[in-house]
């Protein structure tokens, strides 16, 4: 079991950047693809970034492709999730999980308590 603890939220502006941490503990990380996801008020939660065990494959939604950027310390047990040229649709909270792919969409098995993003225009 993994237990996930995310950090780095808060309020910014528009085309401001900000850098959202999850801390891992429990067993099995390095052997664990980690995910991204957020939700918006009133909306699904949705996939935002993944990255593979080595931290050298990563997959992003097209909504945040060449704007975020997800990476891992595995020494660390610690994923990251730089966000630049944020824009006001990014408001949302984002949840840290491990990830799994069912078919063509990335899911997640065990989830963080998320950290609050609102990015004002």
């Amino acid at each position: 079991q993994v237990q996930l603890v995310e950090s780095g939220g808060g309020l910014v502006q528009a085309g401001d950047s900000l850098r959202l941490s999850c801390a891992a503990s429990g067993r099995g990380f390095l052997t664990r693809i980690m995910g991204w996801f957020r939700q918006a008020p009133g909306k699904e939660r949705e996939f935002v970034a993944t990255i593979l065990n080595l931290g050298r494959t990563t997959y992003y939604s097209d909504s945040v492709k060449d704007r975020f950027t997800i990476s891992r310390d595995n020494a660390k047990k610690t994923v990251y999730l730089q966000m630049n040229s944020l824009k006001p649709e990014d408001t949302a909270t984002y949840y840290c999980a491990t990830a799994t792919m069912i078919g063509s969409t990335w899911t997640g098995d065990y989830w963080g308590q998320g950290t609050q993003v609102t990015v004002s225009s």
